[in-house]
């Protein structure tokens, strides 16, 4: 559950009357992990966020009721990006959020698959897979935020941009090495994206990337082994998940920043690796 002894933040340090934050968020991948941490941290500064989740009910369930009892207000979503999505469908997702909590002004693609392979031994099966969980889910809901912010813009036509969408990549983007090569491939394409709907699809959105460091230890890393990774950075430690969550939440109001990716990494990226660093050995 998340406790401000889990990610650094409580609602006490935060107004929730900021007007740079109108509308609701929807995050994706929610439930669990660092997108838990993003709805978290967006929800005590002040947005109505919705926890979408694909398999992680329970998780999700038990987050909305967190953010409620810190006064927050927050809604499920249940949706599977990993198959074709109709532009119907997903309007219909945002639309539901809308009769929920408010319209949809921010999105964070967080949600991706991250499965290993090498350049030898990808299949069609690999590609596809991270490619429609992390190239055209996030660029097909950041459509339908386009399509779903000027739905609701007021009659008057308020300051532009009206709405966020933040895109999760990764520091090996400025980093390559040859491990998990689908990953790698589908994350490179949607940094690509993001800098090309950023320019299309303004002034209406603001398009952005935030790449992570080593932040999260991997399915079946060792204690030790995610410490010796984290520390591989020039300032001792890669990224925080609150860290991240910090920078979504600034990143969410800077009016003047579209087009760009942040790097939030404790400078990983600087230290070059012929390894994926969950292969770092103590």
């Amino acid at each position: 559950m998340p406790h401000e002894s889990d990610y650094g933040r409580s609602a006490a340090g935060h107004s929730r009357s900021n007007p740079a934050r109108s509308g609701s968020a929807l995050i994706t991948g929610a439930g669990r992990r660092l997108g838990r941490a993003i709805a978290w941290a967006l929800a005590q500064d002040g947005w109505p966020v919705a926890i979408h989740y694909r398999n992680s009910h329970s998780d999700a369930q038990d987050l909305k009721a967190q953010i409620i009892a810190s006064g927050g207000r927050a809604c499920t979503l249940e949706a599977d990006l990993s198959t074709s999505l109709a532009a119907d469908t997903i309007d219909g997702w945002f639309d539901q959020v809308a009769q929920s909590i408010g319209p949809v002004s921010l999105l964070v693609n967080n949600a991706s698959v991250f499965d290993f392979d090498l350049a030898q031994s990808c299949s069609a099966e690999s590609l596809s897979d991270h490619y429609q969980a992390n190239l055209i889910a996030p660029v097909l809901l950041t459509q339908a935020l386009y399509r779903h912010v000027q739905r609701h813009a007021p009659p008057d036509r308020p300051v532009l941009p009206a709405g966020v969408a933040i895109n999760l990549l990764d520091q090996k983007l400025a980093n390559p090495n040859p491990d998990f090569f689908s990953y790698t491939l589908s994350k490179a394409a949607l940094a690509q994206a993001t800098e090309l709907m950023a320019r299309s699809l303004g002034p209406w959105l603001r398009v952005l990337g935030i790449s992570p460091g080593f932040t999260l230890a991997a399915q079946g890393q060792s204690e030790e082994g995610f410490a010796q990774a984290h520390k591989v950075s020039p300032l001792g430690a890669s990224s925080q998940p609150e860290e991240i969550a910090d920078a979504v939440c600034w990143l969410a109001t800077a009016r003047a920043v579209t087009g760009t990716t942040l790097l939030v990494d404790g400078g990983q990226h600087l230290i070059p690796s012929g390894r994926d660093l969950q292969f770092a050995r103590p």
